[in-house]
């Protein structure tokens, strides 16, 4: 059967018959064959085509110069110009064996685009739907027919939008080989690098390399291996394992080593300097949970001063959050309406300095909590906190000693919420009763007994104001004034035993008389933003000022008497594409502004955006910060940040300024950043990020005319 354009479509049913048959023919996708000519034959059950083929089969769509196609199996040959692609993306070659059924086959020297993944090889086996091993090619994220880089590799496993594997490569930049790596497990559902080199220079390390390689295990456990070298302090080794499990939660391990050797001749000798820790959040059900943090550092260093913190010295961002981490087991379940938890805090690093109002241990502690729960059909509300805790403290000044304490502490209230007019009531009253194991003096004690009694109240008042305009381009369509003023009362009495006879764990030891209102008044305005087609859009928030005190109630006299500082919130959005916020602290007793923050944002389109900060603190000084970002071109980016300092306290002059210039490589992304700190001299650094991920970054950076190194000049991994 030849024609000058023929269509042959063909199901297994060509082959067969009967009902049986004929069944089944009904579930069974046929293949399409569209080609110049196409002959088919009954003995073979074969199908050839020549000329422009094309053919559709269950998402696939193969074009080639020449076809050969088994109606039963679905093998087919295809030669002359192969292109085979599906949702997911294509492959190229000179001539390839597929089966349709199966979706595998080999096509010779072929070229794949299954984005973010381009590359080329002598030969393609496609393994199934999920799997193709590249022989002998490379694969790179840039999709020019000369890429600007490509990692090459003999054999390539790539499981398209899941993962690439491969082994025995050789990393290119513009055709030349750059780097060798041994292999190369590369996740994309998460991406990021896996090879991190970072060279750079500073005063308090001398000529630095970091580096850090990761290896992924199994899809559910990824490794690291830190090694760095510092010319002022030596070697360093490290490594890392990130896991995750179904069943038993996910967490982290992390050891990093070091025998620093300091050229300084200040600091002689050798400090063995180490920190071991572990993490693991585990989601034993939808309402039990575990979580556990375990943090061992050892730190020879500190026999030459309490300053020096390894975590510090080689970890400042997670010094920055907690200087001193702490170690512990927390298990907690939910009830319907009700939660318990089981918290064990152990210090396991005994040269930790004490912090007052928290606990050095808690062997164990266990706190019940129910929030206000309603009792039956009655309108009052019950509400109750229950702990018992094994507390104690370790070498607290200025004794140096130790304290420890059993403490049983229980807190229970009744509410009665109502509304009286256009008024939100909620009276309430409560008592807390504890119970200590022994007092400062280590005697023992009677139980602790505190009344508490209150009242919240609120309201919410509004009204509309029909007023249209579009003065200065804010295009108000009604105006909506919310007021909503809020008043606390709150009263505890007395404690039966006055703080001072107790050891201080945390609050709950510290309680006293107390006797205050809180107030607060929110001020709101609204109005609706009209739509393309100018029908009414929903309420947007112009204007927020919030303001909030409190009043004590004290003897004449009393220092705590009257009222405490005023709190000021303002938030304004005339526009869209404008921003301005605000928060204030006045000290009442002072007779002056404390801190004063003021944001102003501006969204001005088109990859444009410029934002201004003041910051007042009266103890620290005042400071202007300011950021511009656009686009200078379809190539280039600009950024520009700086902060100036007013403050008589300190120096006054630019704090930091820092200019970026992004230049668009096609695949990849180019930062040219020039920083200048002024307590810790210039610095310059240039990233590459790639397009198709970025959150891998390759950086090369160098600081010099370094005056001073200080922690946020510090490199971390």
């Amino acid at each position: 059967m030849t024609g000058i354009r023929t269509l042959i479509i063909l199901a297994v049913c060509v082959c067969a018959g009967g009902p049986a048959f004929a069944q089944k023919e009904k579930i069974n996708e046929p293949i399409i064959v569209n080609g110049d000519t196409v002959e088919y034959s009954t003995d073979n059950k074969e199908i050839t085509a020549s000329g422009k083929v094309m053919v559709m089969y269950r998402g696939t769509k193969l074009t080639c110069n020449k076809l050969t196609v088994n109606t039963q199996t679905k093998d087919a040959k295809a030669e002359g110009d192969v292109r085979i692609e599906d949702e997911k993306g294509l492959m190229e070659g000179r001539e390839i064996t597929y089966n349709f059924d199966k979706k595998t086959g080999n096509i010779t020297d072929a070229s794949f685009r299954y984005p973010p993944y381009f590359g080329k090889a002598k030969t393609i086996q496609r393994v199934s739907e999920e799997e193709f091993i590249i022989i002998d090619g490379y694969a790179t994220t840039c999709d020019l027919g000369h890429p600007h880089y490509r990692i090459r590799s003999k054999k390539i496993k790539f499981f398209p939008g899941n993962k690439i594997q491969t082994k025995g490569n050789l990393f290119y930049v513009d055709g030349a080989p750059m780097m060798y790596l041994p292999w190369f497990n590369y996740s994309l559902k998460k991406p990021f690098a896996h090879v991190q080199v970072l060279p750079g220079k500073s005063s308090e390390w001398g000529e630095y390399l970091l580096t850090a390689w990761r290896y992924d295990l199994s899809d559910n456990v990824k490794a690291k291996v830190y090694t760095d070298y510092r010319t002022k302090l030596g070697l360093a080794n490290g490594v890392g394992l990130n896991y995750a499990s179904a069943n038993f939660g996910k967490g982290d391990l992390k050891f990093y080593y070091t025998n620093e050797t300091p050229k300084d001749a200040e600091e002689p000798g050798e400090f063995q300097r180490y920190l071991l820790r572990a993490r693991h959040n585990w989601e034993i059900s939808p309402r039990t949970r575990a979580v556990m943090e375990y943090y061992k550092i050892g730190d020879e260093k500190r026999k030459l001063g309490a300053e020096n913190n390894f975590l510090k010295d080689y970890f400042y961002r997670e010094y920055e959050k907690d200087a001193q981490p702490k170690s512990y087991f927390l298990m907690s379940h939910a009830f319907n309406y009700s939660s318990i938890s089981l918290l064990a805090q152990q210090q396991t690093n005994h040269w930790y300095t004490h912090t007052d109002l928290v606990p050095d241990e808690k062997l164990p502690e266990v706190t019940y909590s129910l929030p206000e729960y309603k009792l039956g059909e009655s309108p009052v509300y019950f509400q109750n906190m229950t702990s018992i805790a094994s507390l104690a403290n370790k070498n607290v000044l200025p004794s140096g000693l130790s304290q420890d304490v059993h403490r049983f502490d229980t807190y229970n209230q009744l509410s009665l919420p109502f509304r009286a007019s256009i008024f939100s009531l909620r009276p309430f009253a409560g008592s807390r009763e504890t119970y200590y194991s022994r007092d400062v003096n280590g005697d023992s004690l009677g139980p602790r007994t505190v009344f508490y009694s209150g009242m919240d109240m609120s309201t919410k008042l509004y009204r509309i104001y029909d007023v249209n305009s579009n003065f200065l381009g804010l295009d108000i369509n009604g105006l909506r004034h919310i007021v909503t003023p809020l008043i606390g009362y709150a009263y505890n009495h007395t404690p039966t035993i006055p703080s001072s006879k107790l050891q201080a764990f945390d609050q709950i030891d510290t309680i006293s008389s107390s006797n205050k209102v809180t107030l607060e008044l929110v001020n709101k305005l609204q109005t609706k933003r009209l739509n393309s087609d100018k029908s009414s859009g929903p309420s947007v928030d112009l204007a927020m000022f919030k303001v909030n005190t409190d009043y004590t109630f004290s003897p004449k006299g009393d220092s705590t008497a009257g009222f405490s500082d005023f709190l000021f919130d303002l938030e304004l959005a005339p526009y869209s594409w404008l921003r301005v916020t605000s928060d204030v602290i006045y000290g009442r007793k002072e007779g002056y502004f404390k801190q004063v923050n003021t944001d102003w944002y501006a969204d001005l389109g088109e990859e444009k955006s410029f934002g201004v900060g003041f910051r007042y603190d009266r103890s620290g000084g005042k400071e202007l910060t300011s950021e511009y970002r656009c686009r200078l071109s379809p190539k280039w980016k600009f950024r520009i940040y700086e902060r100036y300092q007013f403050a008589e306290i300190a120096e006054k002059g630019f704090k930091e300024q820092e200019y970026s210039l992004t230049r668009d490589l096609h695949c990849w992304e180019m930062d040219f950043t020039y920083n200048i700190k002024k307590d810790s001299g210039h610095t310059v650094w240039v990233a590459f990020r790639l397009k198709a991920f970025p959150e891998t970054e390759f950086k090369f950076d160098q600081s010099y005319h370094t005056t001073k190194s200080g922690p946020e000049q510090t490199p971390v991994h």
